[in-house]
């Protein structure tokens, strides 16, 4: 009898401390309530309708269509590139023939023991023809030299290589040609180098009137 009492003695203060903990009795949790209580409430996915399915089928099928239209036209652009402009580095390269003949043409102008004599003067004219054969060749393939003497400095189609006084010209006046550039349709196959007109210096115009005064003197 001892023995039973002390034993519902022992369970009754072990109910009492796990009151005292949580606050509550000890009660076994029902598996079926916790997975209840775990799980969050689903959204509901919304089905497209038929129409809106319709229309996002358009939108792709338009985008592809667009896609292949913008391909169609760079092929189309690459082809015609090609086409018109194909011999661009041959063209370029070819130049050298032409400045070459110059190069030589210059060569024996300068040479002394040739000056004045018959043998010059066929030389010269030979080049020349040839050269003007040459510059026909490349007319007739819409390649062009450059007009520059004379002409206002434009950045496109020309490069100044110096400055030279000149009062007679405006500013900025092409007066020399050093190598003669050329076009092929509407592109620059190399510009031309060129000397322009600059307005003299104060200092010079100071050395001329003293230099007036002094022969008046």
């Amino acid at each position: 009898m001892e023995k039973e009492e002390n034993q519902n003695n022992t369970s009754i203060e072990q109910n009492q401390d796990t009151t005292k903990e949580t606050g509550k009795p000890d009660e076994k949790l029902d598996p079926k309530n916790k997975q209840e209580t775990d799980q969050e409430p689903k959204e509901e996915v919304k089905e497209p309708t038929p129409e809106e399915k319709i229309a996002e089928l358009q939108d792709k099928v338009a985008r592809t269509f667009a896609e292949m239209e913008n391909q169609r036209r760079r092929f189309e652009k690459e082809k015609e590139d090609a086409f018109e402009y194909g011999g661009y580095s041959f063209a370029k390269e070819a130049l050298n023939l032409i400045d070459n003949l110059d190069r030589s043409k210059n060569v024996l102008e300068s040479d002394d023991k040739l000056k004045e004599t018959e043998a010059l003067k066929k030389a010269l004219e030979h080049l020349e023809i040839i050269k003007k054969d040459l510059i026909s060749i490349f007319e007739k393939n819409n390649i062009k030299a450059i007009d520059s003497l004379n002409k206002k400095l434009d950045p496109n189609l020309h490069q100044a290589m110096m400055e030279i006084e000149d009062d007679t010209k405006e500013p900025g006046t092409i007066i020399q040609e050093i190598q003669k550039g050329f076009t092929i349709k509407d592109r620059l196959l190399r510009p031309s180098l060129v000397g322009v007109s600059k307005k003299v210096t104060k200092k010079d115009e100071k050395t001329e009137e003293n230099q007036e005064n002094s022969k008046d003197n």
